[in-house]
């Protein structure tokens, strides 16, 4: 009986912890609302927003690596994106993405998408 005594109030005890009440709080997100009736809309601005950002990271990194190349050949970044128009860099500037536009600082090579 005097064994069995520490057992059962250690078990009573992970009992005791194991019974806590523990508000689940879920994850706050700033896109959603939580409402069932506007997921699909938050869905697709989501989406709507997650592709204007990949954009903007494709189109940054495709002009990037043409400025830096123009750095490594010519040994000084170009004057202005057009100068990168040729064979040997790109065939032309890509488009920004909508309601965007890019804006270039000639003296670090330094290419970035802007809100217009």
């Amino acid at each position: 009986m005097m064994k069995a005594l520490p057992i059962l109030s250690l078990m009573a005890g992970l009992l005791f912890i194991g019974c806590k009440k523990e508000e689940a709080s879920a994850p706050k997100s700033s896109t959603s609302g939580g409402n069932p009736v506007t997921a699909p809309v938050d869905y697709l601005a989501a989406a709507a927003k997650a592709k204007q950002n990949a954009a903007k990271v494709v189109s940054g990194v495709g002009l990037d690596k043409a400025i830096q190349l123009f750095y490594a050949n010519e040994g000084r970044y170009p004057k202005e994106l057009n100068e990168l128009v040729r064979p040997d860099y790109l065939g032309a500037i890509p488009p920004p993405p909508v309601g965007m536009r890019y804006d270039y600082n000639p003296t670090n090579g330094v290419v970035k998408v802007v809100p217009k």
